[in-house]
């Protein structure tokens, strides 16, 4: 049995599915939303490597590169402002941060 475009398209599916119930289902962590979003950006990473790799085009591996570094750098200032946040108000529930309004 071969791996086909469709198997790919599939677990992306799952993966982004997955992120968007993460976001929507748990509205009160931010580190789950935090999470939610990479799900998000590797099924997209996961479309953009298979299609390039079945048409036989390297734009897409390279665009999914330029995710991946968009996703660290979010990951490292989202968790930043966290760490700031929790030790200003001492909690980083979502319901506290419009207390964040200067």
């Amino acid at each position: 049995m071969e791996i086909g475009l469709s198997h790919y398209l599939t677990v992306a599916a799952v993966l982004f599915t997955l992120g968007v119930f993460g976001i929507f289902l748990n509205r009160k962590n931010v580190i789950v939303i935090l999470m939610s979003i990479e799900l998000i950006l590797l099924a997209v990473n996961l479309n953009m490597v298979a299609f390039s790799h079945f048409l036989g085009d390297l734009v897409g591996q390279v665009f999914a590169l330029f995710i991946l570094t968009v996703a660290a750098a979010e990951a490292a200032i989202g968790l930043a402002i966290l760490v700031v946040f929790y030790r200003n108000r001492g909690s980083i529930a979502v319901e506290d941060v419009n207390m964040m309004k200067g």
